[in-house]
């Protein structure tokens, strides 16, 4: 998403602009695949929202969106909850009615460590108190990150919405929606009229690529292009495993959460929801999505923003910061969680500092 938009930008300020990615396809972890006619997230789910009409102008330049509210549930215990926590969950998990009885119970609920949370454990506990916690997410979160919540930042669970309404749409944002046509064809559309290379790896002839550019937009992991000088940085890391069903509607949602432990999947994915198919079709594809241990040469997909890993990342970050000809973009070369629209607003700040509009 970052490179994508930058080479757009640069292009049409009148820069000459070569995309290189070492994959077969555009579009990174946002690639979705047209398969009998429901177009498939390939590598996990991407709702656009933003709040900014600047971004969501300059992506509806490439792709029109539909109106998909994102309105997740989550299944814990045999019982269905929905996401986010808002007055529907209350009346789940306690029997309340009214926002004042879901603030009553909440204020008995939390717990108050007389200091700011130190980890996610703590941060949810201080949220949403103990009921919640170990039915909704202390189960979800270990399988979700591989590692135990105290051994994650706090500001991880900082993300969760929490609402005193019936409303059981996942953002507050003013725009909302998926691409009608996918991923890929967005992203096939911002790079018209560009050079594209795939399948091309950077640091098989990175001196070549060097010699050839003024700029170089490196969005790959930051740690990689170091050498793993510093030590590796973990990422959490996914396998996704595709059912195609005899039905048009397997599972009525497009994203369900599973929180038991047991349970080896942290979601299933109908994708048909997200966008449905033009023509009506008598199948579905529901994907289970399953975190496995990071090693190098798996697929990075989040960031883990431990203490250690932090550490790390700042070395790098500071080395990047001395690389004349050189822009450090993106989920990895930042070592950051973005949504997308984040993305989208990063590249266009980057590239208005360098006079690129």
């Amino acid at each position: 998403m970052y490179g994508s938009c930058f080479a757009r930008l640069a292009a049409d300020s009148g820069k000459r602009v070569l995309v290189i990615d070492r994959r077969n396809h555009v579009g990174g972890n946002c690639y979705t695949e047209l398969c009998d006619g429901i177009h498939i997230h390939r590598y996990g789910p991407h709702i656009f929202h933003t709040s900014n009409p600047v971004v969501w102008e300059f992506v509806r330049r490439f792709a029109s969106f539909n109106r998909f509210i994102n309105s997740p549930l989550a299944i814990s215990r045999g019982e269905l909850f929905s996401l986010p926590f808002n007055m529907y969950t209350f009346r789940q998990l306690w029997g309340v009615l009214t926002p004042e009885q879901a603030r009553l119970k909440l204020r008995e609920q939390r717990v108050d460590f007389g200091r700011p949370p130190e980890n996610l454990e703590e941060q949810a506990l201080s949220l949403v108190g103990p009921e919640f916690y170990e039915r909704l997410i202390r189960g979800y979160t270990q399988k979700q990150w591989q590692r135990h919540p105290r051994d994650l930042p706090a500001d991880i669970i900082r993300r969760t919405p929490l609402r005193f309404t019936y409303n059981c749409n996942y953002y507050n944002d003013s725009y909302q929606g998926i691409p009608v046509d996918g991923y890929t064809q967005m992203f096939l559309n911002m790079l018209a009229g560009l050079e594209v290379r795939l399948g091309v790896d950077y640091f098989s002839d990175r001196d070549f690529w060097e010699s050839q550019a003024s700029l170089i937009v490196y969005t790959g992991r930051v740690d990689e292009f170091f050498g793993h000088e510093y030590g590796d940085l973990e990422y959490r890391t996914l396998e996704f495993h595709d059912h195609w069903l005899d039905t048009d509607n397997a599972q009525g949602n497009a994203v369900i959460n599973y929180c038991d432990e047991h349970v080896p999947f942290t979601r299933k994915i109908e994708h048909r929801h997200f966008a449905p198919p033009v023509d009506p079709i008598s199948v579905t594809v529901v994907t289970e999505e399953h975190p496995v241990a990071w090693s190098r040469g798996k697929i990075p997909y989040y960031p883990i923003n431990s203490k250690d890993n932090m550490a790390i990342y700042n070395k790098y970050r500071d080395r990047a910061k001395t690389m004349k000809g050189y822009v450090f973009g993106g989920r990895l070369a930042e070592y950051k969680y973005y949504d997308m629209h984040a993305v989208v607003a990063a590249a266009m700040l980057k590239a208005q500092s360098l006079g690129i509009r």
